[in-house]
């Protein structure tokens, strides 16, 4: 006899009964927008679905705003003349994600956005324990930022048409695609870390 596992998969939130992901109000949840760096749509990281992501981000933004919730922008600094470095083209925003008037930005050197930076202090200044994640990668920095998300007590979402990533050599020598490490890695963090909502309209 087959067990549940075997004939309907669930996620760990599904089996311990979490409360779906409930609508946020005014001011009550923010948005963070990761990373959202030419590095990944001309740069030497390019990714093959980043205009798409990048469509969703200005979509998400644009719900930000009708919703009233605050936009901050995760922003990697690399070593000079390599990747992400902020005084050459790579490490400059997407014009997509290009802050505004009054948006926070952080900046990080590790994967986690919360990791060397004040993100979760000015979290709790606003006084705001919801977040909801949007940018690249998705199997790196979105994935260890909602991961330490969690750690802090905080409940994230991520926005799966707002994230890309890349293809990577899987440990057999095959290659995974990019298309399966970011299914992969949207899989792996609805399991116990994050509602995955497919669009900002899903907010």
């Amino acid at each position: 006899m087959l067990s549940t596992f075997q004939t309907m998969p669930k996620t760990l939130r599904d089996i311990a009964g979490f409360q779906r992901w409930r609508h946020p109000i005014a001011g009550e949840a923010a948005v963070l927008l990761i990373d959202a760096q030419e590095e990944y749509r001309s740069g030497a990281l390019a990714l093959g679905d980043v205009t798409q992501a990048l469509c969703e981000i200005a979509a998400l933004r644009q719900r930000a705003q009708e919703l009233d919730l605050p936009v901050i922008h995760i922003r990697h600094i690399g070593s000079q003349g390599g990747l992400f470095d902020i005084d050459a083209h790579g490490g400059t925003f997407c014009a997509e994600a290009e802050p505004l008037a009054g948006e926070l930005v952080i900046d990080k050197r590790l994967p986690n956005a919360f990791t060397g930076t004040d993100l979760a202090a000015k979290l709790d200044a606003l006084d705001i324990n919801r977040i909801i994640v949007a940018g690249f990668m998705t199997h790196m920095c979105v994935s260890s930022t909602v991961r330490g998300a969690l750690d802090l007590g905080l409940e994230a979402a991520v926005i799966a048409n707002s994230c890309a990533t890349r293809p990577l050599p899987g440990h057999d020598g095959e290659e995974i695609s990019a298309r399966d490490m970011h299914r992969a890695a949207l899989a792996a963090m609805s399991d116990r870390f994050a509602h995955i909502l497919p669009t900002s309209d899903e907010i």
